[in-house]
């Protein structure tokens, strides 16, 4: 290993601390990349963005999470947020007072939907733990379920405990012919034989009348599914205080980055970097999370990316590699699996660990910064046997929220889209469609269609 330690950037302010170590990846680097940026007007596209100003040229649509995270400056945004709060609420109510009613103790929310209908909303049920239940009952007598893919197994196991007389369903789906979703809304329709248990939150109500439910929450189809989580789409499972806290960490991100160089510059320099190793051999990025509340945030960090950035560079841009492989966890889980093939093995992987600094002294956030200095320094970060030498020199970023809460995570997760964001228009790629995705489901269809 090179004798030096590896150069590392910090940034820090009111919400978050980073600490980033990159080898090879100095000052010279960030003023080219940057000269590029200047170029190709990377200042006009994040606020063209932030705007609402059309950024998905494909689609020809603007991409409106950032207006639904800035609920209170927009009325159209704010109207669609109170009304889906004002549904949400009856809709919950009047399912609870009939359990009730018909004898129940506790009552079971089943949530329809994959992709981004449902990763928002398992993140942030498991990250705040304060679903809309909490306005009507206590936490103990509801329970939630998540339903996603199309194993007819993960159906029959799931319901199997439940009893139809105590359960509703959110049915989450934009565009709602997602294949997944209406092949478990009619396994769901026959086991529960009753529609008024459903309600269905869409941006496309047209398609929910053919089905027959009523109740219906509305969100703009300018809204990306790996962005919903600022959409009605969670709306049953973040609630009150902590939802506008979450919107408004997020927005408090958008302010940031309009108006504070010294943020810009940390997300343009972590962006940067991602194109830097992805166009020098180091295409796959290991994301941790240290905070068991949010064990999901990585699979969640994982589809925003390598949806947005997982496409063909343009023909104009200056780099050839785009979206990063994406895969990670639990950090405590991982360091006793393959964190091994991380610190001694052969692979030239990068690493982004996630935790918070409540308590530095506690052994999750202890292990957070001392996995992230070692993976970086190696043996220069601590005297070692020699059959514990270690690679270091692992391209490294250490994000510490200052206090884990819904306003923080808000901001991270914000801060998360604009690094990709970034990458996207640096690449010269449309971060905001999936046509990969939508080839995949016509094939499945044509083959379900076939008659040989």
């Amino acid at each position: 290993m090179n004798s030096e330690k590896i150069s590392n950037y910090q940034f820090e302010n009111d919400s978050l601390y980073c600490q980033s170590f990159v080898k090879g990846f100095v000052e010279k680097n960030f003023q080219e990349f940057d000269e590029v940026a200047k170029e190709i007007g990377l200042t006009k596209k994040i606020d063209d963005l932030i705007s609402g100003k059309i950024v998905n040229n494909t689609e020809n649509q603007s991409a409106l999470h950032p207006k639904y995270r800035s609920c209170d400056e927009n009325i159209k945004i704010s109207e669609n947020l109170i009304d889906a709060e004002v549904k949400a609420s009856k809709f919950f109510s009047s399912r609870w007072n009939e359990c009730k009613n018909n004898g129940y103790k506790s009552i079971n929310i089943v949530t329809l939907g994959i992709g981004g209908s449902f990763e928002g909303s398992k993140l942030l049920l498991e990250s705040l733990n304060d679903p809309i239940s909490s306005d009507v009952l206590c936490s103990d007598e509801v329970s939630y379920k998540f339903i996603t893919g199309s194993d007819p197994n993960e159906f029959d196991q799931e319901i199997r405990q439940l009893k139809p007389a105590n359960t509703c369903f959110i049915v989450s789906s934009k565009s709602f012919t997602t294949d997944e979703t209406i092949e478990n809304l009619k396994k769901a329709f026959e086991w529960s034989g009753n529609k008024s248990n459903f309600i269905a939150i869409t941006a496309n109500p047209n398609e929910v009348n053919k089905f027959g439910i009523k109740d219906v929450i509305f969100f703009d189809e300018e809204i990306g599914g790996r962005y919903s989580i600022w959409s009605p789409v969670t709306q049953f499972h973040l609630n009150g205080e902590k939802r506008k806290s979450f919107l408004k960490g997020g927005h408090k991100a958008d302010i940031d980055i309009l108006e504070n160089n010294e943020y810009l510059n940390f997300i343009k320099r972590i962006s940067f970097a991602d194109i830097f190793l992805n166009n020098n051999g180091k295409n796959v990025r290991a994301v941790f999370s240290y905070i068991w509340n949010l064990r999901s945030l990585p699979t969640y960090f994982q589809q925003l990316e390598m949806e947005s950035l997982g496409k063909q560079a343009s023909p104009k841009s200056r780099f050839k590699h785009t979206g990063q492989i994406i895969f990670g966890g639990y950090g405590p889980t991982a360091q006793h699996s393959y964190f091994q093939l991380l610190h001694q093995g052969t692979h030239d992987i990068c690493v982004d660990i996630i935790s918070s600094s409540d308590d530095k002294k506690s052994l999750s956030v202890a292990q957070a910064i001392t996995q992230s200095k070692l993976l970086a320094n190696g043996e220069n970060e601590i005297k070692l046997e020699n059959e514990f030498k270690i690679n270091g020199n692992v391209p490294t970023n250490l994000f510490l929220m200052k206090k884990f809460n819904a306003f923080n995570l808000g901001y991270l997760i914000a801060s998360w889209e604009h690094r990709t964001f970034i990458t996207a228009s640096m690449l010269d790629i449309n971060p905001f469609d999936q046509f990969g995705v939508n080839a995949a489901k016509i094939y499945t269809r044509q083959y379900l269609a076939r008659k040989d």
